[in-house]
């Protein structure tokens, strides 16, 4: 009996090796003249920051925090609360100060309710990198800014340590807990899982402490993993209601002694299961695609702030050779305005060069021949290359749309034949059937 032919084309796709994505810390840190490695960043910068730090509990006055709405940024907040006490600040001296929804530090309304606390010193973590003018009016008030998101601009008069520009870049807890934990004993301790928490929030919750990042062994000793991305996702769930409780995270993080206090917390609880089945009614939006294939939008209207979830969620599934971005615009959560956030497509994270994804708005948005950049204001192509977004008014946000040519059919590659479809059965294992079965 013959033996029939080995089909060697299809054999080798089907053992073919995935593509590697290298680990967040694989990347290569600067370095300085004397090859040392700067990070997560300039040495200089941190110790002008544990000065502050020092100065503020020796002065001994009226003191705001102003942490980020997210794991990251409230994380850091607390590690700062943690560690101005620890050093001898009376709690008593001390503030928080949380944005409304969908206002930043910069707006006017925000700048009037914190000069309002007559603060003497101002931690601001985990958001203001952005030019504009003093934090708070006042000579005798001074500003401390911890970040990492991309900027080179801020807020005139500020103090500014900033992670951005030093690979792996931290997260603006990691950035916190590296300031403050040369400054006692005891911040290692105490502010170990803060730092564990804010990291994952921001970094995901697969990430893999390599050097650079600190070695948090002693940590994920006491607090699995589990714990702490359980944590993770009850600190983000209030701020991601239509609600907008943001304080229900910072009040839990503040009191609670270890994440496994934070896992029974009931305001968290309810603000999960909410936002569990907004993202379930939300996420099935089909997406379109730029002409080029490079972008997928989808687009929803909610309240609720899930347009980064199914974003993350959206881009971890959809695969092809041109897509670079996935966008999720919410036409909801402002009234008036659209609020998008864009992720890099899992497909694409391993591309040479690799995807900047507020460099690829901006030369879109750089294709118009009018005044839309100027109309989309300040709040466009904010964040980090990797996960970036903006709060636009729904007008200027369909010129965009229109320039980045959603929706419209490729153009023919020349000498290619067109395919005709064939009358098929419609295929039943698809993306949509996929999140449906939960």
């Amino acid at each position: 009996m013959k033996r029939k032919a080995t089909d060697t084309s299809s054999a080798s796709k089907s053992t073919r090796p995935k593509e590697a994505i290298p680990d967040y810390c694989d990347v290569e840190p600067h370095r300085d003249d004397r090859e040392g490695i700067i990070w997560p960043a300039p040495e200089k910068a941190m110790d002008e920051a544990r000065e502050f730090l020092r100065d503020c509990v020796a002065a001994q006055q009226k003191t705001l925090i102003v942490p980020d709405k997210d794991a990251d940024g409230l994380d850091g907040g607390v590690i700062i609360y943690r560690t101005l006490t620890t050093l001898g600040l009376s709690p008593s001296l001390i503030d928080v100060h949380l944005v409304k929804k969908g206002a930043n530090i910069h707006d006017e309304g925000e700048r009037a309710l914190m000069q309002a606390k007559n603060p003497r010193f101002v931690i601001v973590v985990d958001q203001g990198s952005r030019s504009g003018p003093p934090v708070v009016d006042g000579q005798d008030v001074k500003s401390l800014i911890i970040d990492h998101h991309l900027s080179d601009e801020f807020p005139k008069n500020a103090m500014v340590v900033s992670a951005c520009h030093y690979p792996p870049v931290a997260s603006s807890a990691l950035l916190t807990y590296e300031i403050c934990k040369p400054l006692h004993h005891d911040i290692a301790s105490k502010c170990g899982y803060l730092c564990a928490m804010g990291t994952h929030g921001d970094l995901g919750t697969t990430l893999k402490w390599k050097p650079p990042f600190p070695d948090m062994a002693e940590t994920f000793r006491a607090y699995s993993k589990k714990t702490i991305n359980d944590a993770v996702s009850l600190i983000n769930a209030p701020r991601r209601t239509a609600k907008f409780d943001v304080i229900s995270a910072w009040e839990a993080l503040l009191h609670a002694k270890d994440p496994k206090e934070i896992l029974s917390n009931k305001r968290l609880l309810d603000a999960r299961a909410e936002i569990n089945e907004e993202v379930e009614r939300q996420t099935h939006t089909p997406p379109k695609f730029s002409k080029d294939g490079k972008i997928a939008v989808l687009r929803i209207h909610s309240a609720a702030q899930v347009h980064p979830v199914i974003a993350t969620r959206w881009a971890g599934h959809l695969q092809s050779r041109a897509l670079e971005i996935v966008m999720v615009a919410n036409s909801g959560y402002i009234p008036g305005m659209v609020n998008f956030s864009c992720r890099i497509a899992r497909c694409a994270r391993n591309r040479v060069p690799p995807v900047n994804i507020i460099s690829s708005l901006k030369a879109v948005a750089d294709l118009d021949t009018t005044d839309l950049v100027k109309r989309m204001g300040e709040s466009f192509a904010r964040g980090h290359k990797e996960a970036s977004g903006g709060i636009i008014p729904a007008a200027e946000f369909e010129e965009l749309m229109a320039l980045i040519k959603i929706g419209e059919k490729p153009d023919p590659v020349p000498g290619e034949t067109p395919k005709v479809k064939k009358n098929t059965t419609p295929q039943k294992n698809n993306l949509m059937n996929y999140f449906a079965k939960g």
